[in-house]
């Protein structure tokens, strides 16, 4: 994985080459996480998912299934907590997901969001410090916030731009029932524009590639 110890909002590439990034945080969660990959599948798009060590432990044949699907997983600590930690506590948010990540997967994960995208509470800086890209956004759907589908899917297609990195929710919660619908809309409509869908590693690889 290129990029070890940077922070990344989107990805840098040419203009008219319109790839853009679908990521889904805070899972995996069996029924919503199990949707989205039905849709994922449907319409022949892969993802990145964020996953927690509490979620993944709960539901590691969703976790599983990322994988096997041709996802690409992302570490997103084991509780989500927002409070400033010392660096014991960092270490063992990240570093014991990243351990059931890849016993449950078998993939060695160099990526890392930070929970709510905060980079002052030290865990950000234990990952940056032992190697892991730090993947934030550049279009947020708010999903988490319950928000109508026409909602959802008008705030990433305003936000949308080659290279961009998409944030949405499989996880965090029951009922993430507009995200779900909202997915199929946003899909048609990006590909409708032009786009085509990459991991985050891929999209990392041709920022690479046009330097």
């Amino acid at each position: 994985m290129y990029y070890h110890g940077a922070v990344i909002k989107e990805g840098k590439v040419d203009p008219n080459n319109k790839v853009i990034a679908l990521s889904f945080d805070d899972g995996p969660w069996r029924k919503n996480t199990d949707s989205i990959l039905k849709i994922l599948k449907r319409n022949n798009v892969k993802a990145t998912f964020f996953m927690l060590g509490d979620s993944l432990a709960n539901f590691p044949q969703q976790g599983k299934l990322i994988a096997d699907e041709g996802h690409a997983i992302g570490n997103h600590t084991w509780h989500h907590f927002y409070h400033r930690m010392d660096e014991q506590t960092a270490g063992k948010e990240i570093e014991t997901t990243a351990d059931l990540i890849y016993k449950t997967t078998n993939i060695k994960t160099t990526l890392f969001r930070p929970p709510g995208g905060i980079m002052t509470n030290c865990v950000a800086d234990y990952a940056k410090k032992h190697n892991y890209t730090i993947v934030m956004w550049s279009a947020d759907s708010i999903d988490y916030s319950h928000p109508s589908v026409p909602v959802i899917v008008n705030r990433v297609m305003r936000e949308a731009k080659p290279g961009g990195i998409v944030l949405m929710h499989d996880g965090g919660g029951n009922n993430r029932s507009q995200t779900i619908a909202a997915l199929p809309q946003i899909i048609s409509k990006l590909k409708a524009q032009g786009y085509s869908f990459v991991t985050i590693p891929k999209l990392l690889q041709m920022q690479v590639a046009t330097k």
